[in-house]
């Protein structure tokens, strides 16, 4: 009866966090509440978080970043195929099919963006041109573009457009952890950027908003020159 009951408790917490990540009400680049909130909120132990963490961790929802706490980083599960295949190519070339990948989607979505997408996207540019309280503390900014830029995927309307996104930006954390990729535009120009992008999406211009991502890419994350 303790391992049904566990059981049960370990799968309800795991739906929770899924549906939480899935639904946006945790952002991606956020940090999720820490383990003794989660342990509350739940009403279940450390051990039942800490197996869902880890479960949503191994499909690349989440990371853990020992003593800053965990990271959405993708609303679905990223692919261990295909990230184990993008880990064999230099990351100038995992750069270069981020943005084939980024300028297909934007195009995809200033064509087949629904209101509502519009919508989350209008909401997630305004508040980083307008950070929450709580940053950086809550949301992570400057390690790897963020939720805007997975908001264009899911306008996009192609579940595998965003799947791949996912993997290449898991593949461009581990350069910038590593030193070999950076930010090559400030806060500044990258948020100008984006205004640029959303206005080309509001405008419904697959032309305009192919220019304005690829210009924003271009000079987006870039190979560390110091490297």
């Amino acid at each position: 009866m303790q391992t049904s009951s566990g059981s049960e408790r370990a799968r309800r917490a795991l739906a929770f966090l899924r549906r939480q990540i899935a639904s946006g009400e945790w952002p991606i680049n956020s940090r999720i509440p820490i383990e003794a909130e989660l342990m509350e909120l739940l009403g279940v132990g450390k051990t039942t978080v800490r197996e869902a963490v880890r479960s949503l961790a191994s499909v690349g929802m989440l990371e853990t970043l020992p003593g800053r706490g965990t990271y959405v980083r993708s609303r679905t599960p990223v692919s261990a195929v295909l990230a184990d295949t993008l880990a064999e190519y230099d990351l100038a070339e995992v750069l270069i099919f981020r943005r084939a990948l980024e300028v297909e989607a934007v195009q995809q979505a200033a064509v087949r963006r629904t209101d509502e997408q519009l919508a989350a996207l209008r909401d997630a540019h305004h508040r980083d041109l307008l950070p929450d309280p709580d940053y950086p503390g809550r949301v992570e900014r400057g390690r790897t573009p963020g939720q805007f830029h997975f908001l264009v995927f899911e306008a996009a309307g192609s579940p595998l457009l965003t799947s791949m996104y996912a993997v290449v930006m898991a593949a461009l954390r581990r350069g910038v952890d590593h030193g070999r990729v950076t930010y090559g535009a400030s806060e500044e120009l990258r948020r100008s950027d984006h205004t640029a992008v959303l206005a080309a999406i509001e405008a419904g211009d697959p032309v305009l908003a192919a220019h304005a991502m690829a210009k924003h890419v271009d000079r987006d994350l870039v190979i560390d020159a110091g490297v």
